[in-house]
C-alpha cells in the first residue's frame, strides 16, 4: 500500500508528543490524554472524560529531512441527534512554525449523542491515513497539531526520512485551564483556538487544559496543575460554574481559594493569572443552568439559552457579573501576600462592544474570527510589555 516512498516507521512515544500529560496504549493505538490517570479515575461524568481525551493543543513534534509524512489514526466523530453534521477535525502540519499542510479523515469511530435524552452510543470505525507531501527537503522542525475537539488515537507514524526529537529551544511552558471556549469550541482548526493563537504570539509552549463544559474547580484538576511543570499558569474561571448551575456564592468563593491553594503547593512563586469570563449576554445577569434550545435544533441550528431566574441571585445563585466581582475581590485579597498572582477581567478580552460586532453564534462560544481576536488580546495583555507574563513579544 505504501510503495511510493522508502518509509521509516517511528514508534509514537512521549518524547514526540507535546501538550498531553499521559499516553494511553490501547488495542488500536496511542490515545493522548490531557489529564493523568490518577485524575481520570476521579472523573464523575462522561462530559469531562470526553473533553480531556480531545487533544486540544496536543501535537507531534520532531525534526526531519522528510518530504512526505503519513500518520494512521482512529478518529472519534461526534454526531448530535437533531443537529447539523459536524465538520471533520483538521490536522495541521507546521514546518519551522509555518503552516505547510492540512489534512483530515472522513471516517472513524462515531459517537452519537442525544442531548434531549441524555444518551450516547459509540459505533466502531476504521483506521485511516493522513498524508502530507511536497514538504521542503531541508532539515526542519515539524509539528502536527491534532484536531482540538476530535478524540484521536495515533496508530503509526511514517516518514520518508528518519526523525529525531526536538529540543525545547528554551521556551517557557504556559499551562492554561479553562472551559470549552479555551478548549476551542467553534474554532475550525487546532492552531486557531484562542490559547494556540496567544501561545504563538507569546512564543511559549502551550499546555492547554481547557475542558469543554468542565472548568468546574475540580480538586483533581487543581492537583494536576500543581504537579505539572510550568513557567506560567492561567485560569479562566466562571462560565461553566454558571451554566452548570453547580454551586452558590457561599461555595464558590472557598472553592476558588482551595483551587488556588492547591496550585500554590506546587508552584509557590510561578506567575499565576486568574481571568474572569468573557461577555456572554444570556448569563450576564441570569443564572444557569443553560440548556440547548430544542426549537433551534429542530431547525438544524445549535443554540443555548439560560433557564435560571435572575431574582435568585439574591439567594446566592451565580451569574457572570457576580463571578467577576467575586474573583476581583479574591485576587485582590490574596495578592496582598502573593505578588505573583494577577487578575485579568474577561471583558478586556471580549465585551459588549465586541459582541455587537462579533456575536456568539450559539450564544456561548466565539466564532473562529473571535478566537483570533481573543488570542491576540490575551497575548498583548499577558505577554506584552507590563503584562504578568512579560517577555519578548512582537
Amino acid at each position: 500500500m505504501h510503495t511510493e516512498h522508502d518509509w521509516t516507521t517511528t514508534p509514537i512515544t512521549a518524547d514526540l508528543v507535546r501538550g498531553a500529560l499521559d499516553l494511553e496504549h490501547t488495542e488500536r493505538g496511542v490515545l493522548p490524554h490531557r489529564l493523568p490517570a490518577r485524575a481520570r479515575r476521579q472523573i464523575p461524568d462522561s462530559q469531562l472524560a470526553m473533553a480531556e481525551s480531545q487533544p486540544s493543543g496536543v501535537r507531534l513534534v520532531f525534526r526531519t529531512l522528510a518530504t512526505a509524512i503519513e500518520l494512521d489514526v482512529v478518529a472519534t466523530k461526534r454526531a448530535y441527534v437533531g443537529a447539523p453534521a459536524r465538520p471533520d477535525g483538521v490536522y495541521e502540519l507546521l514546518a519551522d512554525g509555518r503552516l505547510a499542510g492540512q489534512a483530515g479523515v472522513t471516517d472513524g469511530d462515531v459517537l452519537t449523542i442525544d442531548m434531549a435524552a441524555g444518551t450516547a452510543e459509540t459505533r466502531p470505525g476504521p483506521v485511516q491515513t493522513l498524508r502530507f507531501t511536497g514538504l521542503s527537503s531541508d532539515e526542519k522542525d515539524v509539528e502536527i497539531w491534532l484536531p482540538h475537539d476530535e478524540i484521536t488515537q495515533l496508530v503509526t507514524l511514517r516518514t520518508n526520512a528518519p526523525i529525531r526529537t526536538v529540543p525545547s529551544h528554551g521556551r517557557k511552558v504556559w499551562l492554561h485551564h479553562g472551559s470549552s471556549i479555551s478548549h476551542g469550541s467553534n474554532a475550525t482548526v487546532p492552531t486557531g483556538t484562542w490559547p494556540a493563537v496567544a501561545a504563538a504570539l507569546g512564543k511559549v509552549e502551550l499546555m492547554n487544559l481547557g475542558f469543554g463544559g468542565s472548568a468546574l474547580l475540580d480538586p483533581f484538576t487543581a492537583r494536576t496543575i500543581r504537579d505539572t511543570p510550568a513557567d506560567l499558569i492561567s485560569l479562566k474561571i466562571g462560565i461553566n460554574i454558571v451554566n452548570a448551575d453547580l454551586m452558590r456564592l457561599r461555595a464558590f468563593s472557598p472553592a476558588v481559594h482551595g483551587f488556588l491553594d492547591t496550585i500554590r503547593e506546587g508552584h509557590p512563586t510561578t506567575p499565576l493569572l486568574v481571568a474572569s469570563p468573557i461577555y456572554c449576554p444570556i448569563h450576564e445577569n441570569t443564572p444557569g443552568p443553560s440548556a440547548p434550545d430544542l426549537s433551534a435544533m429542530s431547525e438544524g441550528r445549535l443554540r443555548f439559552m439560560a433557564t435560571g431566574d435572575p431574582a435568585q441571585t439574591a439567594a446566592g445563585k451565580l451569574t457572570l457579573t457576580v463571578i467577576r466581582n467575586e474573583l476581583t475581590h479574591i485576587v485582590r485579597q490574596r495578592a496582598a501576600t502573593d505578588p505573583n498572582l494577577h487578575y485579568l477581567d474577561g471583558l478586556d478580552l471580549y465585551n459588549e462592544t465586541d459582541h455587537a460586532e462579533r456575536p456568539l453564534p450559539d450564544e456561548l462560544h466565539p466564532d473562529p474570527a473571535t478566537h483570533q481576536h481573543i488570542g491576540e488580546r490575551f497575548a498583548h495583555l499577558a505577554f506584552g510589555a507590563g503584562g504578568p507574563f512579560t517577555m519578548e513579544y512582537r
